[in-house]
């Protein structure tokens, strides 16, 4: 899967779910937030970056917590793309 650059909120000094993070990544790249995708395992965190404008897609960790653990899963019906994984992810956005 191509990536433009990988950004971090510690470039911003913000943080989740502060809309300066997710509009300077957008700046940065040059793009509108609308052409910028974020891809987490957190439903809060997908919700936050499109109040921002940005599109998102949810990967789905189940072992984030260890087995048993209560990690997010699917579905999440708000976001753009919902992945088991990162290949279903590519998968999903043609790559």
């Amino acid at each position: 899967m191509p990536f433009q650059r990988l950004l971090s909120a510690e470039d911003f000094h913000h943080y989740k779910p502060d809309p300066e993070i997710y509009l300077g990544a957008a700046s940065l790249l040059g793009l509108e937030p609308g052409q910028v995708m974020m891809v987490a395992a957190h439903k809060s965190d997908l919700r936050a970056a499109q109040a921002a404008g940005l599109r998102a897609a949810f990967v789905q960790r189940p072992l984030e917590k260890g087995p048993g653990g209560g990690a997010d899963l699917l579905p999440d019906p708000h976001a753009d793309v919902q992945a088991t994984d990162f290949m279903d992810l590519a998968a999903s956005l043609g790559c």
